[in-house]
């Protein structure tokens, strides 16, 4: 549906939207871009952000695409089969960035905490043991979600009043039992929260990503009860593209040898 009671603004609003997320594919693939190109930045950081510039990529992709769509051209429908692919791309993302973020805080817990032994802990073989254990939990997580999801029955009213397949409103909409969805949804749910509060550390740029990250989320989905639909869709939405958009520009404004790269690469071209 978009965002309903905002029909009419809709066009509108699809401008933030879209230059949210150019923006934020912009400095992602720019990150990227700089630090494959450049020797010197091989390191577990870095290896790090890159990571955590592919989930931002990700998460946005899943659900901005389709939004611009019901926003342009009042593309509404979405089949079952993508409707599914969607949640698990978007929620996939979701559950490697917070991997990503305690990955993050650990690597500076150790770099200030151990530093002369800090080579030798995280090695760049490690980091890419970590990507991959991070990816292997995302999978995993999701994958049960998603076989239960494509076992329910689907009642006449197949209206989802958001931007994107969101799994409780889809959940919502089946005739069957989803007392295994929710629980399910709630341990996952759990899980994020707990990484994303042991993500917290003294670093500053660290700080900055994790509330730009879970604010809008906290707001959307934890104090949600008492706020219009249209603001609780603006701000679930907002979760996914915020992070996305700034994560580049407060890891490079922070980090000056990312930035003094990116400075170089855009000044020469």
């Amino acid at each position: 549906m978009g965002i309903p009671g905002l029909e009419a603004a809709h066009f509108l609003i699809s401008i933030p939207f879209s230059m949210f997320y150019i923006v934020g594919l912009l400095g992602n693939f720019t990150l990227l871009f700089v630090v494959w190109k450049e020797k010197t930045l091989h390191k577990p950081m870095d290896l790090l952000l890159c990571m955590l510039a592919l989930t931002d990529i990700s998460m946005p992709t899943s659900i901005v695409p389709k939004a611009l769509c019901i926003f342009w051209f009042n593309f509404k429908g979405i089949t079952a089969s993508g409707s599914l692919t969607q949640m698990f791309f978007l929620q996939a993302a979701s559950v490697m960035q917070s991997a990503v973020l305690v990955t993050i805080a650990f690597n500076r817990y150790v770099a200030i905490c151990n530093h002369l032994r800090y080579a030798t802990i995280l090695t760049d073989a490690q980091i890419a043991k970590l990507g991959l254990m991070g990816l292997a939990r995302a999978v995993l997580f999701l994958l049960p979600l998603s076989l239960l999801r494509s076992r329910l029955p689907f009642c006449a009213n197949r209206i989802i009043p958001h931007t994107y397949c969101d799994h409780m409103a889809v959940v919502k909409m089946s005739c069957g039992d989803i007392t295994v969805n929710r629980t399910y949804g709630l341990i996952i749910r759990t899980v994020l929260r707990i990484s994303s509060k042991k993500a917290l550390n003294i670093c500053i740029a660290h700080i900055g990503v994790i509330l730009v990250s879970y604010t809008p989320f906290l707001f959307s989905s934890q104090f949600g009860q008492g706020i219009a639909l249209h603001v609780h869709i603006i701000l679930a939405n907002l979760y996914f593209l915020l992070a996305a958009t700034l994560n580049p520009i407060i890891y490079g404004v922070i980090m000056k040898k990312l930035c003094d790269k990116v400075g170089k690469y855009t000044c020469t071209m």
